[in-house]
């Protein structure tokens, strides 16, 4: 049996652990693609879910191992079955949060034998988000074709 087919497709038969290992897959995957704003998209909708309808938690804040423009950024560690999950944080979550200090790197979540592409389905049928909402109006802008530079003698003016 491919490990894919034990997992189920719709929203009444899905499991905490099953939801968290999507999570798990979108988000590993995303690290690495070429466009990821639609799989941290997926994956922090889906934790928003998961943290309103009680399946996962809010633990504390971390600071982020890769601040943006920042000296310090702190990210919200989020529990979800036997895995754990940063996410960006609210204005609230700075004041009802404690906050862990820095990120342990012997914690290490479980391995998840998911495939991409069932996991993004998982994910996309229990939020509701399609991949064709996320698309931008104005697709990517084509690059101007190469004009090649003109030259004029010294004093000669560009009409």
């Amino acid at each position: 049996m491919n490990p894919d087919q034990r997992y189920p497709q719709n929203k009444t038969n899905l499991t905490i652990d099953t939801l968290a290992q999507a999570v798990f897959i979108v988000n590993r995957h995303a690290k690495t693609a070429p466009n990821p704003k639609f799989l941290y998209k997926l994956k922090q909708e889906s934790l928003k879910k998961l943290i309103q309808e009680g399946k996962a938690k809010k633990i504390g804040l971390h600071f982020s191992k890769n601040p943006r423009n920042s000296q310090q950024q702190s990210d919200v560690l989020v529990e979800c079955g036997m895995y754990l999950f940063h996410m960006p944080p609210a204005k609230t979550d700075f004041t009802h949060l404690p906050h862990l200090g820095k990120l342990d790197g012997r914690v290490r979540n479980p391995k998840a034998s998911l495939s991409l592409h069932t996991a993004k389905a998982i994910l996309q049928s229990y939020t509701g988000i399609k991949e064709q909402d996320h698309i931008p109006s104005n697709p990517t802008k084509k690059q101007p074709s190469y004009q090649k530079p003109i030259f004029k003698k010294l004093g000669e003016r560009y009409s």
